[in-house]
């Protein structure tokens, strides 16, 4: 057993060596949610380390796999291991020009937060405030995600925090300093930035991942239906680039930046977020 892991945790090393406003709960009244549907299992796929797709960067598949052995343990990364996969993919991020963005943005936008995080919040993009710091989510959107976190009984310092899209989309990225010139990526932006946020949910692992938006919702679900349709109830989450190594379950919820246009509907979100909660034990700011 521990030559097994030994040796899956040097090809790894390898591996790697060779590549380069306002207040949430105003109008949130606690509400108690219902009960998730069951979770399909996840399929494992024990085996030899698979080869590396012509055109990716960092293929993290082989993250976790399962260990041979009579109990049929898994191997897991350890922090060291995450933080540091994770930091190379976010090299190579900060270096992709795949599609349009990648030309016209000021910084990329890997994303942040715990390796070891039990709830990954994902959103569309970058916006302004984002492109010119680097980090997702710092903007006015950013800072009501922050309180929608904390009233979970969670910090910004506990979750993970990304996008679909890596790179600012941009309705005139003739002129990059003007406010407000901020769109929701398009179909070819979302497929070149696809593997990224897959091999990071793959690294992280969570056990749930929180779509901000349906943009979001509808790339991670893989389900064009309405934002309003995938929201309320639990999804299993399956990866087009990697195979996860256990159940993620993903829930859909408004993005803080229609939150913030639309205070009306903090109520539904905080629903949606008590569903989590709930799997999660946590007491956050019910009352």
């Amino acid at each position: 057993m521990a030559d097994s892991v030994r040796g899956l945790a040097g090809e790894l090393k390898r591996f790697l060596a060779a590549q380069e406003e306002d207040e949430f709960l105003t109008t949130a009244a606690p509400v108690r949610a219902a009960a998730s549907a069951p979770v399909a299992p996840a399929k494992t796929k024990p085996g030899a380390l698979p080869p590396m797709a012509k055109d990716s960067t960092l293929d993290v598949s082989f993250v976790h796999q399962t260990v041979s052995s009579p109990q049929e343990e898994r191997f897991t990364m350890n922090k060291t291991d995450k933080t540091r996969a994770l930091d190379e993919l976010a090299q190579v991020i900060k270096s992709c020009t795949r599609c349009p963005l990648g030309s016209t943005r000021i910084n990329a936008v890997p994303g942040e937060g715990n390796v070891n995080a039990d709830v990954m919040f994902v959103g569309e993009g970058p916006g302004f405030d984002e492109d010119r710091q680097g980090r997702p989510f710092v903007g006015r959107a950013g800072q009501l995600l922050d309180k929608m976190i904390l009233a979970m009984g969670l910090t910004r310092e506990k979750v993970f925090i990304a996008n679909i899209a890596k790179c600012h989309p941009m309705t005139d990225p003739l002129h990059p300093e003007k406010h407000g010139n901020d769109r929701a990526p398009n179909a070819q932006e979302i497929a070149c930035c696809r593997k990224y946020i897959e091999q990071q949910i793959a690294i992280v692992c969570p056990k749930y991942v929180v779509a901000l938006g349906g943009v979001a919702a509808k790339a991670l679900i893989s389900d064009a239906s309405s934002l309003g349709a995938l929201r309320g109830k639990f999804h299993t989450l399956h990866l087009d680039s990697v195979e996860l190594p256990k159940p993620v379950q993903i829930i859909a919820t408004f993005h803080p930046a229609a939150l913030l246009r639309n205070p009306n509907w903090k109520k539904d979100a905080w629903q949606d977020l008590q569903m989590v909660m709930d799997k999660l034990g946590l007491k956050g700011a019910r009352k």
